[in-house]
């Protein structure tokens, strides 16, 4: 049924709705037509809050319409209309969303004056519709201006209506009874029509405060601050509060920004803060504007009993740090609040309802937000604008950067200062061209490690340190440069200083050694692409003192050189055949190259070792102190604990060279320091001697692992210092002790890590190891897993150390494999009762005397596995399986167990080396003696090593007088 209460709202509907269609008609419509097409910027803006005014107006008259015939439904149908269908209780959100927009819509035209401006010209056309407005609105008072009867006749019917609604619905609520399914709708409804009288209320208070602020300013500050949906939150000359050390006289809080003023005098700094809604207009003196979006307040530091603290507070800004300081705390109380207040409401883009403070937020605003920021004050932000994410008004986590000259930078900040990884693009005076750098920062500066990318093309990549390259790094020159270059070694500040080498392509020379001030300065070794090495000092890129020169013939020079190292001064030449000449040398463009000295021709030939084998470097550039650039930042990163978070920044990341500048695809981003936290618990899991062998080879395969990452940055090393040029065979001894150092390194990062591990654990760290114990580690355990990754290039500088011996010994064994088996076996005075005849499996038509490749097989394909790995334990293994194998088939042939002694092991073992063919047999016995492990020094393996060599010389030394068939041989010494 219908009760009384649902008519009475019927006919507060049907006038309400009356008096909206006369307000329409005799107010709004002729609003309009006052001066439909303005030419003044402050007319248009009035006809457009006058449209947006009229729209709002239209809106709640279709939704009070919508109102009364939902009523007049259920009054017409109350047997199938339940009170859920009326809808201001059905459809509340919308019934509210109505209301607020035209309250809003109302109070800009307040603000602003709208209702002022256009009725100036046309007093007298309104003064003759109040006749017709009085009887729409009789309550409405038409004394006094016209703009505001208008302004009274837009707001009352609305303030009246929300007035009368509220005792209906309540009467209404009581008709129906508690446990009526309608009942908490009806309150909802009452609720919100009070929420919208406190609303109203609010707005018209705030517009009434604002629009009086306006005629107290001056008209430039009028003209800067005035905005239709700007209002006035709090006045400093209501409640007095000073802001320092900015000395304002006058301080503004609006909804969308907080204002200070100085009427003697400019605030510089403040004027910079000035949001885009203002930036247009003129800036008069004396007004700094804080937009609230970004603004943070802080407690003022002090005991809380201070008289001081209790009425002071802290404000941030983008660029300011003041405080506000009132005469009382109360009134600290009333700003603090109010400014947390606005700040939240700013941040939610929309008003509090019902009033300021009653959000559904959090009472106080957080501290990180989001927003877009332009910096005005000086500094290398200014004209920057931030996007992205902020903490107590300053860039704090992701965001970008952008600088009106195309500069740009994306990646992390902290406390307002670029801090993490970031990718900053900087623009060069050529069209398309950018500087590039993808790294990491620490307040505000390129720091750790990085990649940048030049628009010349040149990239350098390597450590940073406040903005400059420091630490080791590479820089190669672009592809197409007039002089190319790669440079890899160590920086400081942002030149080449320490221990790096250079490659220069246009020299073809290839440098090992010292720099000071991009210089070469210090020992150093000089390879060129003709050969000639040179080991010698340079003092600001100039060669000083004497040196050594090596040609490629294996001449010796001992003396002074030029820069492109012409023999100049005194000096001594030493020959391959053993001549010397000493004295001064010279050159010119006409002469070439002359000289005044001694020539001695009866000195004997030079031991080969002493030239052909001469290693260039070796006490002059110590193997310690080669690669600590490389090694620093890991040992900062251990003994900072190895956070993962700085995994990165210490020890590189892995990416792809291109264009596409503000993107950079970095491996492995998530959780690096629950990651690292893994690779520490794993670490601990595995410290028996099986488990840790698996687990070094594991991390040493991947960059992953901190041990990892250290072995890719010390292969490039190598490979830059002995590949192209570089791969000299005087270098041969530089390259293995670098990589047993490398070794040793390597063995003290993991213990490094281990020890980080077990503080982590709690436990207690192992004590230092004893040097034996060190050295056992390094030889049996790190050396044989780390030398793999150098093997190709170490190999070849062996390759070219012993390449004459080897081409003597290819010959020998080309020599030998003339012979069938029986014949080598006789020529190499095997003795009868060994041969395994008893092997052969010969055919009616063979003849056991023309057999090959059939004797001793088992330890010839033994030996052939020598080159299949790079270990050298695991080679002398095989070498062990050959003696076997050789001893095995004797004591077949015997029939009975037999232990070879020396004289009988040495032309077997001739006969199965030459049988296995192996290539390059000298390199790698050499490499083996250099590396293995010193264990076995004077032991079984030493001795078959030592036999094994004995048998490569043998063969050097093997000449036929005559081919085979002949059978007249003879061994040539």
């Amino acid at each position: 049924m219908c009760s009384v209460e649902d008519t009475a709202l019927l006919q507060l509907k049907e006038a309400f709705l009356a008096t909206l269609e006369g307000v329409s008609l005799s107010i709004l419509q002729p609003l309009l037509l006052a001066d439909p097409e303005p030419s003044e910027p402050r007319g248009q803006e009035c006809l457009w809050l006058l449209q947006q005014l009229h729209g709002s107006f239209q809106q709640l008259q279709e939704v009070t319409k919508q109102s009364l015939e939902s009523l007049q439904k259920r009054l017409h149908q109350p047997g199938t209309t339940g009170l859920e269908s009326l809808l201001l209780l059905g459809s509340a959100d919308r019934f509210l969303q109505v209301h607020m927009e035209y309250i809003e819509s109302y109070t800009s035209c307040v603000v602003v004056q709208v209702f002022q401006q256009v009725t100036k010209r046309k007093g007298k056309y309104w003064h003759r519709q109040w006749g017709l407005l009085q009887k729409h609105l009789p309550d409405v008072s038409l004394e006094g201006p016209v703009d505001t009867v208008l302004a009274q006749a837009l707001c009352q019917p609305l303030t009246q209506h929300l007035e009368q609604c509220v005792p209906f619905l309540l009467q209404l609520g009581d008709s129906l009874g508690e446990s009526h399914p309608a009942q908490e709708l009806v309150a909802k409804a009452v609720t919100l029509y009070r929420n919208l009288q406190s609303f109203l209320q609010q707005a018209l208070d705030q517009a009434s405060a604002t629009q009086a602020l306006w005629h107290s300013l001056s008209s430039r500050l009028k003209d800067a601050l005035c905005t239709p949906a700007r209002r006035l939150l709090q006045d400093s000359q209501d409640i007095p509060v000073m802001a320092t050390p900015l000395r304002a006289e006058r301080v503004l809080l609006f909804d969308d920004a907080l204002v200070l003023l100085q009427v003697g005098g400019p605030l510089h700094r403040l004027l910079s803060l000035l949001p885009a809604s203002v930036r247009g207009a003129p800036r008069p003196s004396g007004l700094g504007l804080v937009p609230l979006s970004l603004l943070a307040t802080e407690q003022a530091p002090g005991p809380s009993v201070s008289s001081t603290s209790r009425c002071k507070f802290w404000v941030l800004t983008p660029e300011e740090e003041f405080s506000l300081c009132a005469s009382e705390p109360r009134g600290r109380v009333v700003w603090q609040w109010k400014v947390s207040q606005a700040v939240c409401q700013a941040l939610r883009g929309r008003k509090d309802f019902p009033v300021l403070g009653a959000g559904p937020a959090a009472p106080e605003p957080p501290a990180c937000r989001s927003a877009a920021y332009t910096f005005r004050a000086e500094g290398h932000l200014c004209g920057a604008t931030y996007d992205g994410e902020w903490c107590l008004a300053r860039p704090h986590g992701k965001g970008t950067l952008k600088w009106p000259d195309g500069r740009h930078h994306v990646g992390n900040f902290q406390w307002g200062l670029e801090h993490g990884f970031g990718v900053y693009l900087v623009p060069r005076a050529a069209e398309d061209q950018f500087d590039c750098y993808k790294g990491h920062w620490q307040e505000g500066s390129m720091h750790g490690y990085g990649i940048c990318e030049y628009g010349s093309e040149e990239v350098y990549k390597g450590y940073f340190q406040a903005g400059l390259r420091h630490g080791f790094g590479v820089l190669d020159s672009a592809p197409k440069a007039p002089q190319p270059f790669r440079y890899t070694g160590h920086w400081e500040q942002g030149q080449r200083s320490g221990y790096g080498v250079q490659e220069d392509s246009s020299r073809g020379e290839h440098y090992i050694g010292s720099w000071q001030a991009d210089l070469r300065h210090g020992p150093g070794v000089v390879v060129t692409q003709a050969g000639l090495c040179y080991q010698g000092t340079f003092q600001a890129d100039e060669m000083v003192g004497p040196g050594v020169l090596l040609s490629e013939d294996d001449s010796l020079y001992e003396g002074t050189f030029t820069r492109d190292l012409t023999l100049e001064g005194t000096g001594k030449i030493t020959f391959p055949n053993g001549f010397t000449l000493e004295g001064s040398f010279g050159s010119g463009a006409e002469r070439g190259l002359y000289t005044q000295g001694v020539l001695d021709t009866a000195a004997l030939p030079p031991d080969p070792s002493c030239t052909h084998k001469r290693q260039l470097g070796l006490g002059a550039l110590p193997v310690e102190s080669r690669w600590r650039g490389v090694y620093s930042p890991f040992w900062e990163f251990v003994n900072a604990g190895c956070p993962g978070e700085l995994q990165e920044a210490l020890l590189g990341f892995h990416v792809q060279s291109s264009r596409d500048y503000l993107s950079c695809e970095r491996g492995c981003l998530k959780d690096k320091a629950g990651r690292m936290e893994d690779v520490l618990e794993e670490l601990l899991q595995h410290r028996e001697p099986a488990a840790l062998r698996r687990y070094l080879h594991k991390a040493l395969s991947t960059t992953r692992h901190p041990l990892g990452k250290l072995l890719r940055t010390l292969m490039l090393t190598f490979q830059a210092t002995y590949t192209g040029i570089g791969a000299n065979k005087h270098l041969q001894g530089l390259a293995q002790e670098e990589v047993k150092q490398h070794a040793r390194e390597l063995w003290a990062a993991y213990r490094g890590l281990l020890q980080v591990a077990l503080q982590l654990k709690g436990q207690v760290p192992e004590e230092a190891e004893d040097a034996e114990t060190r050295d056992r580690r390094v030889h049996g355990l790190m050396l044989p897993l780390v030398l793999p990754s150098f093997y190709s290039e170490l190999f070849t500088l062996y390759l070219l150390l012993h390449e004459r011996e080897d081409r003597l010994y290819s010959q020998g064994i080309t020599n030998l494999n003339l012979f069938p088996d029986t014949k080598l076996l006789e020529f190499l005075d095997v003795h009868r009762h060994l041969w395994p005849l008893k092997d052969l499996r010969l055919t009616s038509n063979q003849r056991s005397s023309l057999v090959r490749d059939r004797c001793f097989l088992s330890a010839i394909e033994c030996l052939q596995k020598i080159v299949t790995t790079v270990d050298p334990r695991e080679k002398l293994e095989v070498l062990e399986k050959t003696y076997g194998e050789i001893e095995a088939t004797v004591s077949r042939v015997l029939g009975r167990e037999y232990k070879l002694p020396m004289d009988n092991l040495l032309p077997l073992l001739i006969y199965v080396v030459s049988r296995a063919r192996i290539q390059h047999l000298g390199a790698e016995i050499h490499l083996i003696q250099d590396m293995m492990d010193p264990v076995h020094t004077g032991g079984r393996y030493d001795f078959l090593l030592t036999a094994l060599e004995s048998c490569y010389k043998c063969v050097q030394d093997m000449r036929l007088r005559q081919l085979p068939g002949h059978w007249d041989l003879r061994d040539l010494g």
